[in-house]
């Protein structure tokens, strides 16, 4: 079984060759319940307001990246 260390680093290299910010890929991972298929179809559908929101929360950025495109706070 992973350990949290594990699946955070995971999520880590996920979103660095997805260019994806690591809070997005992280909330991705959270709704997929770390299911790897079931994250790629969210991220490749690019937007889902669920992940946003879960994405936006843990930060206090202002703007994050899904796929090399900007998504901005106020937008979500």
């Amino acid at each position: 079984m992973a350990t949290d260390q594990s699946k955070a680093h995971h999520v880590g290299e996920w979103a660095t060759l997805r260019h994806t910010s690591p809070e997005i890929a992280e909330a991705i991972f959270e709704v997929a319940n770390y299911d790897e298929r079931l994250a790629e179809e969210i991220w490749r559908q690019q937007g889902s307001d669920d992940v946003l929101l879960r994405a936006f929360d843990k930060t206090d950025q202002d703007v994050l990246t899904w796929d090399d495109k900007t998504v901005e706070r106020k937008n979500v």
